[in-house]
């Protein structure tokens, strides 16, 4: 039974995420096909294949935007050029520059690329000319001009022994350059559009160029002329020579001609053969509606690049919505899909048995399927418009998806392979879908929301379709129109009983499914409504709204339980975790925050998000949580509430067991290790009792300076901190202020500054030393006059024979004093004792230098002490001292008549 115990939650930690990696711009695989490089903004990531993981990530200092890179052949060199026209040089394994020159451009580079030996570097500028740089012997070693306008394509032929450099500008023409004379050695003339890409037949012998202009050119480099010129009837961004020592019948290879692979507007990748002009092979994508040729370039599955990955026989595409989809060939599977860029996120999901995927919906008409063990991604085709909400089939295997298209649609994970397909669809709702709802139990129906103000409740076909079938036909059960504004949020039961509606119109309604009757209305908010849940367990609905606010309410007489607030702007979505007694919230300020329903305490508030969290969701164990905010980020969360219990149990063991220690080693006087413990348990009170234990040995100092000498730096650090703190006090200010002169007499200042915080440290130090020594200066100066009185006072009688030989005294400044002679038992004596008793408590270091002196030289009969009784019944003194610090009072007192009593003589020095 203990193991069920219900234990609340108290931290999540972020277990991994999913983050933009590519908004655009260059992508290029290393040469060893182990890693994709692409720009970032101001960053350069660099993604690791077969993990999917942004392992490095190279940042310009300046923050300005990366307009260009290049990673030489070799893997070792990264080369970036930034708005700032500076190009820096990268040992990009360990993020470091190692070296950084001024571009010499006037404008930004536009491209760049190395030669096939890493040594040459050639940089193409938005100022028409090109440079060429010698990466080793680090100069330029050309300028080549010619070019009009932007030079946006350079490459290198890939024989190096013709030193030959292929560049082409905005003029659309490709000029080819001699490295050995510096000049052009001609202009190839064919496209009437921006060449987009070149690429080079394994001889080196043929070139084929691709444009915007819809066509591709085959040129003969040995003759510089056009061999064939090859309609292809979309705008290419990227074109592949496929080799000829690979069999690549099953994409309609059938001859030894050269066959190139195209890419661009229209999403597909088709081969080509050359000498023919024929289209062999186009690409199918399974599942996605067919894209409108005439709206081709704005399709966001238009292909912008086209890369080659022949060591593993693959072919690497990158999609105007920054997707990066790795091809197998020749079979052309999608082997990985990366999403560089997912825009907000609207809400994610657990899938799977294991929730061993997750479903994203983001401002998109295309659902991503992530694996999160290797972040790749599946693309679910289908909606035509922004897909809004998503939910889940009690067994992880099937969903739910509903977009501004007015449809829903339900769709199958195949539990082996992972693939997911969509199944059945329904149409009925005349405006967006906003919100669908998953039965709970084994009758598999759904429930949709929209912004028609209508719920329907959907009866699912018993007998649904297969991959690559067309999607079975959902009819709608019951239509009722719900609210007076849109439907942002359906729930149904644990039971499949109930279902409840939050809406825009401030409030959320209960109702039976078996015939969609009104049973009560939720009212209370004072904004729109925007996420509804069902308690796993209690017979409470709670509800998330635009006035900051969380609500609980009871489903039997409508009323408000409790009331949620922390959150500064609307709250977006809850979540039920820890068997119902918890809630999770997420809000427009990018807050996630976890709740005890019991005690309506905000446990924890976590911020992982820069705006909107949209989605919050955790998996079927309750281990694990998933968030996704409109900055385009997917965070992972892992429950660490027994993680850090157990931290602390062990840290809770560790300093009994060290404590224990320390006491031993200080019985067997083992200091150097004694305080190296209590160091470590960084309590600096447990360290002031060892350096005392230490200086109360007979060779106290010398034994305090040997074991401090021996702390390692760390060490003193820590002691030279404590010292500040003890120093403030001044009952340890005289152990602090020895360690200081052990420390400032072996440490020398170049080292005592390297220690953190050390500078804080010293000038803290500076003001309570001062006071301390005014203080002792006072009392020296007071014990000074003390002794001077002492040696210098005769009482030979009554007050009258009580003198001071003043032509002995000093003639020089002297401080007041009072000379109090009155009885222990009268009155104004009490009185100047309790006077002079407040004023040394209000003294700020909180010192008694009370001292009291017996004079046993001289003896004075009992009469002579009854006379004085009798006379003096006031106080005779001086006038008052400004300074109480310097004032000291004498007083002689009498004690009753005893045998062989003596009078004493009191002084109060302070």
């Amino acid at each position: 039974m203990a193991g069920n115990t219900l234990q609340f939650k108290s931290n999540y930690a972020v277990s991994s995420k999913i983050e933009p990696f590519y908004k655009g711009g260059k992508v290029q695989i290393s040469h060893d096909e182990q890693y994709i490089f692409c720009t970032c903004g101001s960053r350069v990531n660099i993604l690791q294949i077969h993990t999917g993981k942004v392992i490095h990530s190279i940042e310009q200092d300046d923050q300005e935007d990366i307009t260009s890179f290049s990673v030489s052949p070799d893997n070792e060199m990264l080369v970036t050029a930034s708005r700032a026209l500076l190009l820096k040089q990268w040992d990009w394994k360990q993020e470091t520059c190692t070296r950084s020159w001024r571009a010499i451009h006037n404008v930004p580079v536009a491209s760049m690329t190395f030669d096939c030996t890493s040594t040459l570097l050639a940089t193409g500028g938005c100022d028409g000319t090109i440079k060429l740089w010698d990466v080793v012997k680090q100069y330029c070693t050309h300028n080549l001009k010619g070019s009009s306008g932007v030079v946006h394509l350079v490459e290198f032929h890939p024989d190096i022994s013709r030193l030959q450099l292929f560049s082409s500008s905005v003029d659309c023409k490709i000029r080819i350059w001699d490295l050995r004379t510096s000049k052009c050695l001609c202009v190839l003339e064919s496209h009437f559009s921006a060449v987009t890409s070149l690429a080079f037949s394994p001889d080196g012998q043929t070139m084929v160029s691709s444009g915007r202009d819809k066509i591709c050119t085959v040129w003969d480099l040995k003759e510089k002329k056009v061999k064939r010129t090859v309609p292809v009837y979309e705008a290419v961004e990227g074109v592949v020579i496929l080799s000829e020592k690979s069999n690549y019948s099953e994409m309609g290879v059938k001859s030894k001609d050269v066959h190139f692979v195209t890419a661009g507007s229209k999403g597909v990748i088709r081969v080509w053969e050359s000498s023919t002009a024929r289209c062999v092979f186009t690409q199918t994508i399974a599942d996605a509606p067919a894209l409108n040729t005439e709206e081709g370039d704005l399709d966001p599955r238009s292909l912008v690049l086209c890369l080659p990955m022949p060591q593993s026989d693959r072919l690497a595409t990158v999609t105007a919505e920054h997707n990066i989809l790795i091809y197998q060939l020749p079979s052309l599977t999608v082997q990985q899909q990366f999403v560089g860029y997912n825009d907000d996120i609207l809400d994610v999901k657990f899938l799977g048995k294991d929730d061993t995927h997750i479903v994203v919906a983001t401002n998109s008409s295309q659902l991503k399927v992530f694996e999160l063990a290797t972040n790749s991604c599946q693309i679910l085709y289908g909606h035509t418009d922004t897909i809004l909400s998503i939910d889940v089939i009690r067994k992880g295997f099937m969903f739910a998806s509903c977009a501004k298209d007015k449809n829903i649609r339900l769709w199958r994970m195949e539990p082996e392979s992972g693939r997911v397909y969509c199944v059945a669809q329904g149409s009925g709702h005349s405006n967006a879908v906003g919100s669908v709802a998953c039965s709970r139990l084994k009758k598999v129906f759904l429930v949709s929301g929209s912004q028609d103000c209508t719920i329907k409740v959907w009866d699912v076909p018993e007998s649904l379709s297969d991959v690559g079938c067309e999607p079975a036909v959902m009819t709608a059960r019951h239509t009722e129109k719900a609210h007076d504004k849109d439907v942002n949020s359906v729930a149904i039961s644990p039971n499949d009983k109930l279902l409840v509606s939050g809406s825009q119109d401030r409030t959320a309604k209960l109702w039976s499914l078996a015939d969609m009757s009104l049973l009560g209305v939720f009212r209370g908010h004072s904004r729109g409504i925007w996420c509804v849940q069902f308690s796993p367990v209690d017979q409470v609905v709670a509800t998330a709204s635009a006035d900051g606010s969380i609500k609980l309410w009871g489903i039997h007489d409508f009323s408000c339980l409790k009331t949620f607030e922390g959150h500064d702007a609307s709250v977006l979505k809850i979540i039920f975790v820890s068997r119902g007694t918890q809630l999770v919230s997420g809000g427009s300020d990018g807050l996630v925050k976890l709740w005890t329903i019991k005690t309506n305490e905000c446990v924890k508030t976590f911020d992982a998000h820069q705006d909107k969290v949209w989605a919050v969701h955790g998996s079927s164990r309750d281990d694990l949580m998933v968030t996704g905010s409109a900055d385009s980020t997917v965070t992972l969360w892992k429950d660490v509430t027994d993680v850090e219990l157990a931290e602390e149990q062990a840290k809770q063991e560790d300093q009994v067991l060290k404590q224990q220690t320390l006491a031993n080693l200080l019985h067997e006087k083992k200091y150097v290790k004694a305080l190296g413990i209590a160091i470590s348990l960084d309590q600096p009170h447990t360290v002031l009792r060892v350096i005392k234990e230490i200086r109360q040995q007979d060779n106290g100092t010398q034994q305090l300076e040997k074991t401090l000498l021996k702390l390692r730096p760390d060490q003193k650090e820590s002691v030279l901190r404590y010292c500040a703190v003890w120093n403030t006090n001044s009952r340890s200010c005289l152990d602090a202020q020895t360690v200081l002169q052990v420390l400032l007499t072996h440490v020398s200042p170049e080292e005592l500054m390297q220690y953190q915080g050390a500078r804080t440290h010293l000038e803290g130090l500076i003001p309570y030393t001062e006071r301390h020594m005014q203080r002792i200066g006072r009392l020296l100066q007071a014990s000074m006059f003390l002794d001077y009185m002492w040696q210098k006072m005769r009482i030979t009688g009554g007050i009258e024979s009580l003198s001071l030989h003043n032509d002995e005294m000093d003639t020089g400044a002297q401080d007041f004093f009072i000379i109090d002679k009155q009885p222990r038992n009268t009155g104004v004596g009490r009185a100047a004792e309790q006077q002079a008793e407040e004023s040394e408590e209000e003294d700020e270091e909180g010192s008694d230098s009370s001292v009291e002196l017996i004079d046993e030289d001289e003896s004075i009969s009992a009469s002579k002490s009854a006379s004085v009784n009798g006379k003096n019944r006031g106080q005779e003194s001086s006038e008052d001292s400004e300074d109480d610090d310097d004032v000291m009072e004498i007083s002689t007192k009498s004690y009753p008549e005893s045998s062989g009593s003596t009078p004493c003589l009191k002084a109060s020095v302070r």
